[in-house]
């Protein structure tokens, strides 16, 4: 595919990992949409969150109006950043089914960073008030015990980025 084609853009990385900070990034590009699952997520259900199975509930609800939303986009020509976190094989299983919808590229942007810095980035982000969640280290824990690394059989073009990696 040319650059100019139409390309879903994915990441995949523990909470606090810096997904967001990347996908803001990527999204600066021409002809380029963010779609974030976070501020959908605060926008209609933040009164039903409040633990880990509502927010499962609650984004299961959210992919089945964003993936059919998102093939659209992309089958009109725009390129989407999903900012969804694509940390377990069903959820990359789902994200496959709207690029087989499409014509579109893909990239899978796989954020490899340690749980300690994972962990002091989210103190950070909660102590400042600027995130609309904020979980808690046992949460952390909790949903990085799903976390399953991307592999290259899944079928996604993945991009590795590390904290030592060049912005």
């Amino acid at each position: 595919m040319s650059e100019n084609s139409p390309t879903l853009h994915l990441v995949c990385g523990k909470i606090a990992s810096g997904k967001s900070t990347l996908t803001a990034k990527l999204g600066s590009r021409d002809a380029t949409i963010v779609i974030a699952e976070d501020d959908w997520l605060a926008a209609l259900y933040a009164d039903e969150m409040s633990t880990v199975p509502d927010y499962v509930r609650c984004a299961a609800k959210l992919q089945n109006v964003m993936g059919p939303h998102v093939a659209s986009l992309l089958n009109a020509g725009l390129s989407v950043v999903l900012d969804f976190p694509a940390n377990t094989i069903a959820k990359r299983t789902w994200m496959r089914g709207i690029i087989q919808q499409t014509k579109a590229a893909n990239k899978l942007h796989y954020l490899d960073v340690a749980d300690d810095v994972c962990l002091a980035r989210l103190r950070a982000r909660n102590a400042s008030g600027d995130h609309p969640f904020a979980a808690t280290h046992e949460q952390f824990l909790q949903i990085s015990r799903h976390f399953v690394a991307p592999s290259a059989n899944e079928g996604f073009d993945i991009v590795l980025h590390r904290p030592d990696d060049a912005p």
